[in-house]
């Protein structure tokens, strides 16, 4: 049988931060908000260690600050966010250099409904691209795998 798992990967022209890419998104409907008053982010440290942490949304500013800090820049770091309108979300993974930044649909993850056993990237694409393209976006790569 196997599981089926999707990405789109994004490039950006120049180096982005994890608020401006935050900041596009909200304005198409997006929040780092993926349950009432629970915001999560990922910072991969020296150690390698993929560090889950939780805030609150009244914390948000300072947990960008800290994925954003010119110590994290050589790190993996990542947000979840959610689509309240459209009961999706996912996660936003920013790899070291923040030109490439990977969204995978975690949360609720929408189907094609003839086809229900696949993403349906299609309005990923359509929910994310506009957005990112006023954040420097140059390009994208979507993909579904079966493992």
């Amino acid at each position: 049988m196997g599981s089926r798992s999707a990405d789109i990967d994004f490039t950006f022209r120049s180096a982005t931060t994890v608020r401006a890419v935050l900041d596009a998104l909200t304005g198409a409907g997006w929040s780092a908000e993926e349950t009432p008053g629970h915001v999560s982010y990922l910072i991969n440290d020296a150690d390698n260690m993929f560090e889950w942490y939780a805030t609150t949304p009244e914390g948000l500013s300072e947990a960008l600050a800290l994925l954003d800090a010119p110590g994290n820049l050589p790190y993996t770091v990542a947000l979840n966010v959610h689509h309240p309108e459209a009961g999706t979300g996912g996660m936003l993974m920013f790899s070291p250099g923040r030109t490439d930044v990977s969204f995978t649909p975690t949360m609720d993850r929408r189907r094609i409904p003839a086809a229900p056993e696949f993403t349906d990237l299609a309005w990923y694409l359509h929910a994310l691209v506009p957005a990112l393209v006023t954040a420097g976006l140059d390009g994208y790569e979507a993909t579904e795998v079966r493992h």
